[in-house]
């Protein structure tokens, strides 16, 4: 029986191991991971510093792209280049670092024509939450023209997408950041201001109206800043909370100026929606710097040294996993 190197993390320790397919979660369609990404929730779960994973042991990894090598499902066939993120990889189930990966049907997207499996990974998991925020936004009335849209944690994969996207729509962003040195990536990548914040925000009930709306990657006090100073009937969609969990905030913004605060999971987005999402990163929110995005690729065995750079904020932009070498 085939075997194949997977980073599998234990309730007291992580590593790369030696698996077999029967070991992998069950699952209609088996994958040959070419490339995977780290996000921040991947950082914790991989160090153990996070309660990710609701069993044990699991590979980890998000998210995922690949060729269909064995499918059950028959609008899936071995071949097909495709793409899955969230879906309860390393989480509930085996994830992405791994070379194979066995996944239910109803969470592979097969890949957008404009993407390649590399390109897919530079998006991945946080760049659809970038699009399902955007999303979510002008769902609940954003619009081009309306004034200027902050994105907060603007170096971390999320922020630097989300603000791609917004500028590809014409939004006006501005870039909030702690890393004065990042400017000229963060402009360059379509902010059209760039805001280097400096101490800790203001505790005052409200603000003066500033912001249309907002992606907020960073939770705490900088997303109860944010609301307290969006603009009447704007909205903040929460994304990340690198910053903290707490959100301490009066209801002042919400029954004053309407201010909507959106909470965005993209791991559970049903599939409808899943796809409808996609189908917009590879049409209007289609990112136009992934090469800048793209900062830095490891394999599996500079998995921990990586995680250690997420978590101390030592990073900017996305980080990709390379499991197969492709050209891809």
């Amino acid at each position: 029986m085939q075997t194949f190197a997977a980073y599998r993390i234990h309730e007291q320790r992580a590593g790369i191991e030696t698996m077999q397919l029967a070991a992998l979660s069950p699952g209609e369609v088996t994958i040959r991971v070419h490339w995977s990404g780290i996000n921040y929730k991947d950082a914790l779960a991989g160090t153990g510093r996070g309660r990710i994973l609701r069993r044990f042991p699991l590979v980890g990894g998000v998210d995922l792209a690949g060729i269909v090598m064995a499918s059950d499902d028959v609008s899936l066939a071995p071949g097909d280049p495709v793409l899955v993120t969230g879906c309860g990889l390393s989480e509930t189930r085996d994830g992405g670092y791994a070379e194979y990966a066995r996944v239910p049907a109803e969470a592979v997207v097969k890949l957008p024509p404009a993407l390649g499996l590399r390109e897919a990974m530079i998006v991945g998991t946080a760049g659809f939450a970038a699009a399902l925020a955007i999303t979510q936004l002008e769902h609940n009335g954003l619009a081009p023209g309306q004034g200027p849209v902050a994105v907060t944690g603007a170096t971390g994969g999320v922020g630097l997408l989300a603000i791609d996207m917004l500028a590809c729509r014409g939004y006006q962003v501005v870039a909030l950041t702690r890393k004065a040195e990042s400017a000229p990536l963060l402009r360059r990548v379509g902010a059209h201001e760039v805001q280097v914040l400096d101490g800790a925000p203001s505790a005052r009930p409200l603000e003066p109206e500033r912001w249309a709306g907002a992606i907020d990657n960073v939770g705490g006090a900088l997303l109860s800043w944010l609301l307290r100073a969006t603009r009447m009937q704007g909205s903040v969609a929460a994304v990340g909370l690198a910053g903290g969990a707490e959100l301490a905030v009066s209801v002042m913004p919400f029954i004053l100026r309407g201010v909507n605060l959106l909470g965005i999971n993209s791991s559970a987005t049903h599939r409808a929606k899943r796809l409808a999402v996609w189908e917009r990163i590879a049409g209007d929110l289609a990112p136009r710097h992934l090469g800048d995005i793209a900062t830095r690729t490891v394999n599996l065995s500079g998995l921990q040294q990586a995680f250690e750079s997420i978590l101390a904020g030592d990073n900017t932009g996305r980080t990709l996993v390379r499991i197969h070498d492709t050209e891809h």
